[in-house]
């Protein structure tokens, strides 16, 4: 059984295969987020992604968004006309193969909790994913990156790419160290992850116990295992 998991960002959209035991079993294709990031464009995005793949037996799909049965309900860093777009209906029309849908944090997460007790992922890329699980079940759209942190910012307004970009990767990283520290009593997780593809730019040396920075690729078997979980 091949899965082909697709991760659609505000900067770019990742395919890549895996086999039933959730290895690789083709190189990643990346191709730039169009803008704008409407369905028809980003589709076609995948379309081409899924010419270039090779062959596959069913898909998952990470949306920066929230999704409600394989329905995408928002999409800050993409395109408005996301509201209420079947997804995961239109993808399986598209590639004759059956899909779901998850928020991209919460499927990189299946990829890579260990399944005891609380366990949290962040996904530092364009914007700011959460995800949640307690005890291997996820706990779906919590989108924390949108909640107010301080001086009227919100998460995301401290930790994405535009403010990384503007302050720099030194001031970036104090600021993802705070929204750690503003987490850490709230959830008393066991483990928290960081993903994404700013999570590479993280100083793993100033982080505290139990922050664990992840590999992207790890991340994406949540794609297979995305079958087993729900």
């Amino acid at each position: 059984m091949r899965t082909l998991i697709i991760d659609i960002g505000g900067t770019g959209i990742k395919g890549i295969v895996f086999d039933a035991g959730g290895s690789p079993v083709t190189e990643r294709v990346r191709i730039l987020t169009p803008r704008p990031a409407t369905p028809v464009a980003v589709l076609a995005v995948v379309d081409e992604i899924v010419r270039q793949i090779g062959e596959f037996d069913r898909v998952s799909v990470g949306f920066p968004g929230v999704v409600v049965e394989g329905v995408t309900r928002t999409a800050p860093n993409l395109d408005p006309s996301w509201a209420d777009f079947p997804l995961a209906e239109v993808i399986a029309k598209r590639t004759g193969r059956p899909a779901r849908v998850l928020n991209d944090a919460g499927l990189q997460g299946f990829g890579l909790i260990e399944g005891r007790g609380t366990e949290i992922v962040i996904t530092l890329g364009t914007g700011m994913g959460f995800g949640l699980y307690i005890d291997s079940r996820y706990v779906p759209n919590i989108e924390l990156a949108h909640h107010p942190f301080r001086k009227r910012k919100t998460y995301e307004e401290r930790v994405g790419d535009s403010v990384r970009k503007r302050i720099g990767t030194r001031r970036w990283n104090e600021n993802v160290r705070e929204v750690i520290a503003q987490i850490a009593p709230i959830f008393n997780y066991r483990r928290l992850y960081l993903g994404g593809g700013n999570a590479a730019r993280v100083e793993r040396d100033k982080l505290p116990d139990g922050v664990i920075v992840a590999d992207n690729v790890t991340g994406l078997r949540g794609g297979v295992r995305l079958w087993n979980a729900t």
